[in-house]
């Protein structure tokens, strides 16, 4: 297939790593940046900080509520954690932020420039003065860092303050919300119009009431700017809820932190949910009894003194926003309400605002709800309910005779960039306005709309992915910094860089080939490729085309303008290919003047770049192959001469540029020009003299990073330079852009790009560079943080087609560049790329309801990915030749592909991995051609259609089967046609409608019957050229068509005189068109990809019970239909059905039954559903094995027909009748048991049931989802003889957060275990003793232990290999499996055993979906019943070996057991969780006392059940996060959430409620205790009081908790991420372990508990040694580590004083390892630059930098000793350092003479590429402790094998034959014994030099760590998260 791309290497595109991988960060890392912060005055930054926590010490040490990270440094509107919920109690019923978080201390809050308090003699107390000219240089911040949050969560936010006189204020506020978003509402005096992004607002701040009408904006710009002299105190409300609801749509959390800017008067900040009323006094309040309607006077602390005899509302502005009971949204904050001494509301407009879709579909509810039926007459309806609301093409209602005259013309095509007839309105929206008065309208204005299609325009072009198509080259700053222009084929795009909001300049016909702004930046040139070859000049503040005119130039490649715009410069080829330089006069075009040629001349040198000197707009200079010339227009003639290159003549140069500068006073000859060239040469030519001043040449960086200014070797092939005051860039062909300083000494910073760099240019400000590349990647880089910030990515060639899916808001495309790429379609930006390197991908689908992407390629290959597991799931080989159609049916079920050679699949997609059904062949035309439209199925997923099988004939198929149902011959529709017509696309209309469209080759679209095959009408003509693509609304209102480059919306009912709009902008055929899934926008591919606004309001959905729509009755044809209307009950149903077990019946669309459709149903089954009452008619599918349906039954409750499998691993013999074990129906009532019976005659016999349609992983964390594992079990195992193992596995470090009720505790027998990876480790409580039960090689999902404490049973996943995962049995006593049980496919998601231990029940995950169930005497499987949805947990009664239960999506299932003898008999009732709870998971459940159930929800409620009835009775909100662990005993119980708290509830009264039923309340329930613990709660044991218990997170720690004493005390903890490395204390009491959670953590080997751990933030710990005892004792040592972290900096911790001692930075990158030299007075560390650094931990200073690894990661660092003389060399230490490149220097030191010196170099040859591996085995080297001057090696190479190798005799002297290349390695230092650990989760054992192989199984992931202790009687293994520690017990 090709490589995949990922993070940082120079090969990937900077998404994500591995096969589509997903990782947290997205296009950061893809440029790597170096440089010298020094040499541009950058500041470091500071260190992340370190914490050091005592961990348990013993197990009676008790731990604190573990503390939570800030979100440092994260910007406004980013994603934030989820906030952590406040208790209320304390911000009610209100809260003074100031008194609260005590400002005037300055400790919690931040000020900045002129903040002072003062003391106000009005208001009698202190004020804040906040003032200042500049806003953002003067502020007062709560809190006081960003990373810190208020955390306030009342809804309304109270603001007393007065803006100063005659000046501006600025107000942010940052929100969370919900959704976990944070959004700035910001609103200031500065803002001159409303502006809204998906994460800010922005509302201008108004003085007073705007009195003005509609059409009058006089009154209000009165109202805008700075504060009046007259200003008033003024009470602001915000209700923040409201705000974000109605601007955003979204749900307001919690306040997150305010921003007061100059310049005003802040009294005070209130946040509550109470409305308090300012103007009403406490007295009054309470005769009024307004606490009745939530309104309360204002607290006295917060208000405003009234003098008496005088009205608040007099004296002071009271302002809420929104106002109170406003469905609407307003544009501006303004006083619109002078309170209730003015008596009444004062009328005010403010201006129209362009909504968000959300507000308006809620305005189209509006609508709806309010408009009557249409009358008669054509006028505009009128009701008196809300405010006038005009659905209107942009424009002033005031100018609506004008635009009646406008819509009288003819239809116009529009430029993507047209704003409509008022620029001021904008975008085309819809547009609110409030009128004046108390008649309130509503109409939709109609007016001429019988003459085109309204809105118009109805569409808006919103963004381009795309970059370049002529040239990469061309890419310019705009004046301000803000923006940067550049070409995208034939549309110019302005970005700007902060919003990513796109401006287009549209009109151009073909590729824009150059660009250039003048001096200021407010004209812009751009050229047009091509034969018709024009320029064109904008005004570019405006986006107006001032001028175009003719080249007389064949291809125009360059432009320049001059600084003052009034000269142009251009430069190209002429018809016969001869260079040609013109000059024009511009200097007219800006008062509506003509652009003349001032001169032009030919030449025969070639000129790559040309530029008008800013000092003279007389004077050019260009460059090219050979030559640098000087140009000047003199006397209307274009002269040039030759700068004397001498021996440099020969140099091909490729850009220029001049010393930055525009000083007038300087002289031309001053002037020096810059010239780079493709070998590395920059020239610097004296303007005056016309000569070259000096020549340097870059070559590729020494390893300090300086070029060397030799001739030698290859230099940087320079294809860009730009110039500032103070640095210089340059962009080479290798992909970097660097920077250095003017006299090109140094590299001072550089980025690397995947592609060579085509441009680089400078900010007018200088501090960023903006860089195009040759991949199409547009970005800059910010100088003063060092980042890059991609700002366009885009496809290198034509986009071939795409696909929208609309769960998770993502499209996919592919490309003739061979890449195929997922786009986000909120953000637009790019998520995954992928590159075949051989095959050309063609298609493109998207699962409808899985994150499962398809695609077909030019080999014929269909393959299909998991995007969610990031994985290859199937390939398919059923075509030969190009994949020329690939769809899905939008059920999901099926997806069909075709081919050029005319063949036809059908794959079943029921599970995740689809299959084949059926193939035909020559189906498809052939010579229809390839597109993304050639195979479409219905909307009910029942029908197929193409064109095939020749181009004349649309065929279709039922969808399920492939049967053909009906051929339409094309070409005889037409009988005045002289030449035969094909069919170019196919497309559906909606289901209802049963209508097929089909374009034709002569430029016309056939609307038929779908069912008949009858022409119903066409519309001709469609476009000039054939139609490329068509794709209808899902509402059946619009048609979208493309050809010739345009894009058609149209009228589907053609109701106009004109019904179509024409858009352009593609220069390229348009390949796709199609509308997203929710109707909003559009997408056209093809030389790039558009995305457009889509204007029109959707259709307006008809009532659920309603007749299909009565607009059939009015359909073109429709009268001479001879159809009849259906019954009412046949007819489709108007909404989506709820997701069933089977598919519905296949629907009859021709009149001959097909015989794939007769069986579904038998006759006894018709039988017996007339029988049940107010039942309709029960989905099934197709299937003869189905086993599972459901009844939609009248009833609230929803009951299922189960058919269990029964017996072992047997499938039903083909011949058996689908009847044998039918359903037999009894109705009955809510009781459980009276629901449907099953029956099962024959034990051994068992039915197979169909999965579920969708394998989508539920919402709830509850469920257990695998660690992700590249690692493969090994194919060859060596276990040791028994009784001969050398190694017993003795301790275990770490839990498995990642489980799922993965640990027991039983309080009557002291029974503890739990699991970590693949080993069950029971441990005695007592003594800290483990014992290991080993038997899994997966990962263990869950465990369950009998009540008797006698059995556990054990799940994990499934082997490779393996069908099922396996379910072990042991016996507790001695430790020893008993039995071990496969049924489930997938995951066991829970297990339980019923009462009395006679059947154990376990559950499959979500891909399974089955519940089986054993008895516990020979393990036999009783049952196995496949379930319509995930289930989540199961529990039996404790009260009945017979009923248990299990919760899902929304319901409980409550089961019943009967035994018969030899049958089985099953019962079961689902009932739906309560309506008030809404869609929500029921996550977790367990039985309380008599007969009542708990069930936790995801949404955090709990629900008590009555098991007796089977109904739900009580609800509360227990937590504000997911319920996953609930436990119940006596009267209380026990909860635990992913907000990491556990709670324990006083249910005593529950009992008493029960008897209320409906009514029953849950303020009874008491919340007894709450502890918060350090992750999401993921197991629980107590014991049957609930007083003491112990409880697992995904920490990794298992904690002791006790109620009684408010204790929680930790007993067991690991490292919830991977282990980096591990290392033994030189005493062997303890060990160190580091991981990527940047925690360095000391365990106590004896006990295995945690003694001390050392936290850094935000850092990656990689590496760590343990200080080995000195030589000479230098008085008491302590004992140290040293660590080596992901910043680049090295840690040394003390162990005694729990603190950092020394921190040190040497390193730029990531460390990778890091070791002690044998004394201890040197640390050597080395990094991922293959740097080896040498520093001293006394002094801190770095003693040596070594580079001769460099480019290669270090991956080993070991010393030794050795004799002073050894092998020739002084010192008494031998050391080696290994790098990934498979290279191992070895080298002897002297540290007291500083003396280090190489002693040998070894490199170790492998094969060209890594044959069926991922990825490359590390490269591993150490020292041979009983082979002195010997080293072993061990890595990727032309074996798999160990290496000795003699330092003296410098040969390899020994080999030992190894079975996978090694992922770790470890020498003995006692015995001769190397231990090796593989990616095969294999640990092998070898004793040298026999080379006799002990293998050991523990671990479930790569062994990627082994490390032997000094004694060698101890070895430390690591897998992923988990450390074993084993012993060795023979010598």
């Amino acid at each position: 297939m090709g490589s995949s791309r990922g993070l940082g290497a120079r090969r990937y595109r900077g998404c994500h790593r591995g096969w589509w991988g997903l990782g947290a960060q997205r296009y950061w890392g893809c440029h790597r940046l170096r440089g010298m912060r020094a040499t541009l005055g950058l500041g470091g930054h500071g260190d992340n900080g370190v914490s050091t926590g005592q961990g348990t010490l013993g197990r009676g040490c008790v731990n604190g509520v573990p503390g939570t990270e800030g979100n440092r440094g994260r910007p406004c509107g980013g994603t934030v954690p989820p906030p952590i919920p406040v208790p209320a109690a304390w911000q009610r019923p209100y809260l003074n932020i100031f008194k609260h978080f005590r400002v005037e201390e300055w400790k919690r809050s931040a000020r900045e420039g002129d903040v002072a308090a003062l003391t106000d003699a009005r208001l009698k107390g202190t004020v804040y003065r906040i003032r200042g000219s500049v806003p953002a240089s003067n502020y007062l911040q709560l809190p006081r860092t960003g990373t810190q949050s208020l955390g306030l969560a009342g809804r309304y936010l109270y603001l007393l303050f007065r803006p100063m006189p005659r000046k501006h204020f600025v107000v942010h506020l940052d929100v969370a919300t919900q959704e976990n978003q944070v959004v700035r509402i910001s609103f200031s005096t500065l803002f001159k119009e409303f502006k809204s992004t998906a994460t800010w607002l922005q509302f201008p701040f108004l003085f007073g009431a705007a009195e003005g009408s509609l059409g009058d904006g006089t009154a209000r710009r009165d109202l805008m700017g700075a504060a009046p002299a007259d200003v008033r105190w003024t009470c602001l409300v915000l209700d923040l809820p409201s705000i974000l609801s109605l601007y955003l749509s979204r749900r307001y959390s919690h306040l997150k932190s305010v921003k007061l800017c100059s310049n005003l008067l802040v009294k005070n900040l209130c946040t509550s949910d109470l409305v308090f009323d300012p103007g009403v006094t406490f007295s009054e309040a309470r005769r009024a009894d307004l606490a009745c309607r939530g309104v309360a006077p204002m607290p006295r602390e917060m208000a405003f003194p009234v003098p008496k005899g005088q009205k608040w509302h007099d004296l002071y502005d009271y302002i809420r926003f929104p106002s109170e009971g406003s469905k609407l949204p307003y544009d501006s904050i303004q006083k619109i309400c002078p309170g209730p001494a003015a008596g009444g509301r004062v009328s005010e407009d403010p201006q129209p605002v362009t909504l968000t879709k959300a507000v308006r579909d809620r305005l189209s509810l509006i609508h709806q709800i309010t408009s009557p039926k249409a009358m008669p007459r054509r006028r505009p309806v009128i009701t008196r309910s809300i405010p006038e609301v005009h659905l209107t093409a942009p424009g002033s209602p005031a100018a609506l005779p004008a635009g009646d005259q406008e819509l009288e013309k003819t239809q116009r095509p529009h430029s993507a960039g047209d704003a409509g007839p008022s620029a001021a309105v904008g975008d085309g929206g819809i547009h609110v306005y409030a009128h004046r008065g108390s008649e309130r309208t509503i109409r939709a204005t109609h007016t001429g709309s019988e003459e085109r299609l309204l809105p118009d325009p109805i569409l808006k072009l919103r963004m381009i992915i795309g970059f370049g198509g002529c040239s990469t080259k061309w890419a310019l700053w705009t004046r301000n910094n803000a923006a940067v222009v550049y070409p995208c084929h034939a549309v110019i795009v302005t970005l700007q860089i902060q919003t990513g909001e796109q401006r287009f300049f549209i009109g151009h016909t073909d590729k824009v080939s150059a660009l250039a702004f003048n001096g200021n930046s407010t004209l812009l040139a751009s050229a047009q490729a091509g034969p018709l070859s024009v320029v064109r000049l904008w005004d570019f503040p405006t986006g107006t085309c001032l001028s175009v005119f003719k080249t007389h130039v064949r291809s125009l490649l360059s432009l320049s303008f001059s600084y003052s715009g009034a000269v142009l410069c251009g430069v190209g080829k002429d018809g016969h290919g001869k260079t040609l330089v013109v000059v024009w006069n511009a200097a007219r075009v800006t008062r509506g003047g003509e652009v003349a040629v001032l001169a032009k001349a030919h030449t025969d040198v070639d000129i790559q770049a040309l530029k008008i000197a800013f000092f003279d707009d007389t004077r050019m200079v260009s460059c090219g192959r050979d030559n640098i010339r000087l140009w000047r227009v003199r006397s209307g003639a274009l002269r040039s001469c030759p700068v004397n290159l001498g021996e440099y003549h020969s140099l091909e140069f490729t850009d220029l540029a001049f010393e930055e500068g525009h000083a007038a006073e300087r002289e031309p000859e001053d002037r020096t020009l810059f010239v780079c060239s493709k070998s590395g040469h920059v020239l610097e030519v004296d303007y005056k003299n016309v000569c070259v001043r000096s020549v340097r040449r870059l070559l590729p960086a020494e390893p300090r990073g300086c070029p060397r200014q030799d001739k030698a070797g290859p230099g940087i092939a320079i294809n860009s330079i730009s110039f500032s005051s103070t640095f210089c860039a340059t962009g080479s062909e290798d992909g970097y852009l660097r920077l250095w300083p003017l006299d090109f000494s140094a590299v001072v910073l550089e980025a690397e790009h995947e592609a060579p760099v085509s441009s680089v240019c400078i900010s007018p400000d200088s501090r960023k560079v903006l860089c195009t590349t040759a991949a199409g990647n547009v970005g800059y880089l910010d100088i003063q943080s060092q980042g890059y910030n991609t700002l366009m990515r885009s496809h290198e060639d034509s986009v071939l087609a795409f696909s929208v899916e609309g769960i998770w808001k993502q499209m996919a495309t592919v490309s003739q560049d061979n890449t195929i790429r997922v786009w986000d379609l909120g953000s637009m930006q790019q998520l995954y790329d992928f590159t075949a390197a051989d095959e050309m991908p063609c298609a493109v689908a998207f699962h409808p309801t899985q994150r499962v992407l398809a695609c077909g390629f030019d080999s014929g290959m269909v393959r299909t990915f998991c995007l969610a597991a990031s994985d290859l799931l199937v390939e398919h080989k059923q075509h030969r030749t190009v994949i020329t159609g690939l769809t899905f049916s939008p059920d999901g079920n099926f997806m069909f592909s075709c081919c050029l050679q005319g063949t036809l699949a059908l794959y079943s997609c029921v599970a995740q991995k689809s299959h084949v059904l059926r193939v035909l062949g020559n189906v498809v035309a052939r010579d229809a051609g390839s597109g993304p439209d050639a195979l479409v199925v219905s909307g009910d997923s029942h029908l197929l259609a193409f064109v095939g099988p020749s181009k004349y004939v649309v065929t279709v198929m039922e969808a399920c089967s492939l049967d053909e149902l009906l051929r339409v011959d094309i070409s005889i529709l037409d009988l005045n046609s002289t030449a035969l017509d094909s069919a170019g696309r196919v497309c559906f209309a909606p289901v209802p409608r049963g209508e097929l469209l089909v374009s034709t080759s002569s430029n016309k679209i056939l609307v038929l019957d779908a069912k008949t095959g009858r022409l119903v009408r066409e519309v001709s003509p469609v476009h000039k050229l054939s139609c490329s693509s068509l794709a209808l609304s899902k509402d059946g209102r619009y048609l979208l068509t493309a050809g010739d480059k345009v894009i058609k919306v149209w009228d589907y009912r053609m109701h106009f005189a004109v019904n179509f709009q024409v858009y352009i902008g593609h220069s390229e055929p348009v390949r796709q068109v199609a509308f997203t899934p929710d109707q909003r926008h559009v997408i056209s591919v093809g030389d790039a990809i558009f995305l457009w606004d889509f204007l029109a309001l959707p259709a307006e959905r008809s009532p659920r019970a309603q007749a299909p729509s009565s607009e059939s009755a009015l359909l073109p044809g429709a009268e001479g239909s001879s159809e009849k209307l259906k019954d009412a009950s046949e007819t489709p149903r108007q909404t989506v059905p709820l997701p069933s077990l089977s598919s519905p019946p296949c629907l009859d669309v021709s009149s001959v039954r097909q015989a794939g459709c007769q069986s579904i149903f038998s006759e006894s089954d018709k039988e017996e559903e007339a029988g049940l009452p107010g039942s309709s008619r029960m989905a099934a599918n197709g299937d003869k094995d189905a086993s599972v349906g459901v009844v939609e039954s009248a009833r609230s409750e929803e009951l299922l027909v189960v058919r269990p499998k029964v017996g072992r691993e047997s499938s039903r013999s083909p011949g058996e009748s689908a009847n044998a074990a039918g359903p037999e129906l009894f109705p009955g009532t809510a009781s459980h048991r009276d629901c449907f019976l099953l029956s099962v005659a024959e034990l051994r016999k068992e039915t197979k049931s169909p999965k579920s349609q969708c394998s989508v992983r539920p919402d709830s964390y509850r469920h257990f989802t695998p660690h992700f594992k590249a690692s493969v079990l090994p194919q060859n195992f060596l276990p040791p003889p028994a009784g001969r193992e050398v190694l017993k596995l003795k301790g275990v470090i770490g839990y498995n957060g990642n489980g799922r009720g993965n640990m027991v505790w039983n309080p009557d027998t002291g029974f503890f275990a739990y699991t970590c990876g693949c080993v069950i480790v029971v441990e005695d409580l007592h003594s800290g003793s483990q014992n290991h039960w080993l038997g899994h090689a997966e990962e263990i999902s869950t465990l369950t232990l009998s009540h008797d404490a006698q059995v556990l049973a054990s799940a994990s996943g499934k082997r490779s290999g393996d069908s099922h995962c396996h379910i072990r049995i042991w016996n507790v006593q001695d430790g020893v499996c008993t039995a071990s049980l496969s049924h489930h496919e997938t995951q066991v998601q829970a297990m339980a055993f019923s009462r009395d231990d006679r059947f154990l029940v376990t559950l499959g995950d979500y891909s399974d979906q089955t519940i089986a169930l054993w008895n516990t005497y020979a393990y036999e499987l009783i049952s196995s019943t496949c379930i319509s949805e995930p289930v989540h947990d199961v529990a039996f009664s404790p009260f009945s070996h017979r009923d248990l239960a299990c919760v899902g999506k929304g319901a409980v299932m409550f089961w019943l057991l009967e035994q018969q003898g030899a049958d089985v008999n099953l019962k079961v009732h689902r009932v739906p969780a309560p309506d008030v709870l809404g869609p929500v998971e029921l996550t977790s459940l367990c039985y309380g006392d008599d007969g009542l159930l708990y069930s936790g929800t995801n949404s955090g409620q709990i629900c008590v059940w009555d098991t007796e009835t089977n109904c739900c009775f009580m609800t509360w909100e227990a937590d504000e996060g997911e319920i996953g662990v609930l436990v119940c005993g006596r009267d209380r119980l026990v909860s635990g959430s992913n907000t990491k708290r556990i709670r324990l509830w006083a249910v005593a009264a529950v009992q008493e409620l029960r008897l209320k039923g409906a009514d029953a309340r849950s303020s009874s329930v008491l919340l007894e205790h709450e502890i918060t613990l350090d992750g999401t709660i993921v197991s629980a044991a107590f014991d049957d009081s609930l007083e003491m218990g112990i409880v697992g997170t995904t920490a990794g720690t298992l904690w002791y908790v006790n109620w009684t004493e408010s204790t929680s005390i930790r007993l067991i903890s690991g490292h919830k991420n991977k282990v980096t490395e591990v290392c033994f204390s030189p005493d062997e009491t303890h060990c160190a372990t580091c991981g990527e959670d940047g925690s360095v953590r000391i365990w106590s080997l004896g006990s295995m508990e945690l003694v001390v751990q050392f936290q850094v933030l935000n850092q990656s710990c990689q590496c760590l040694a343990w200080k080995p005892h000195p030589v000479v004792a230098w008085g008491a040592e302590s004992q140290h580590v040293v660590a080596g972290y992901s910043d680049g900096t090295i840690r040394v911790f003390s162990i005694s004083r729990t603190e950092m001692e020394l921190k040190m930075h040497p390193h730029a990158v990531a460390l990778t390892a890091i070791a002690y030299s044998t004394d201890g007075e040197m640390i050597l560390s080395g990094g991922k630059d293959g740097l080896v650094v040498v520093s001293s931990p006394r002094t801190g200073m770095t003693i040596h930098v070594l580079a001769e690894h460099k480019g290669s990661p270090i991956t080993v660092l070991q010393c030794t000793r050795k004799q002073y003389r050894d092998f020739g060399v002084e010192g008494g230490e031998l050391w080696l350092a290994t790098s990934s490149d498979r290279r191992v220097s070895i080298w002897a030191s002297d540290w007291l003479k500083d003396k280090c010196e190489l002693l040998d170099w070894l490199s170790f040859p492998a094969p060209a590429g890594p044959e069926g591996l991922g990825s490359l085995p590390p490269s591993l080297a150490a020292f041979c402790p009983w082979e002195p001057g010997t080293l072993v090696y061990v890595g990727f190479g032309m074996q798999k094998e160990a290496l000795f190798y003699s330092l003296r005799k410098k040969q390899v002297v020994e080999k030992i034959s190894l079975p996978y290349f090694a992922t770790s390695l470890s020498l003995s230092p006692a015995a001769r014994f190397m231990a090796v650990g593989f990616g095969e989760r294999l640990l092998r054992l070898l004793r040298c030099p026999s080379s006799e192989a002990q293998d050991y199984a523990a671990h479930d992931d790569t062994v990627h760590l082994c490390r032997f202790a000094p004694s060698g009687r101890r070895l430390l293994t690591a897998s992923h998260s988990a450390v074993l520690l084993w012993e060795l017990t023979a010598s």
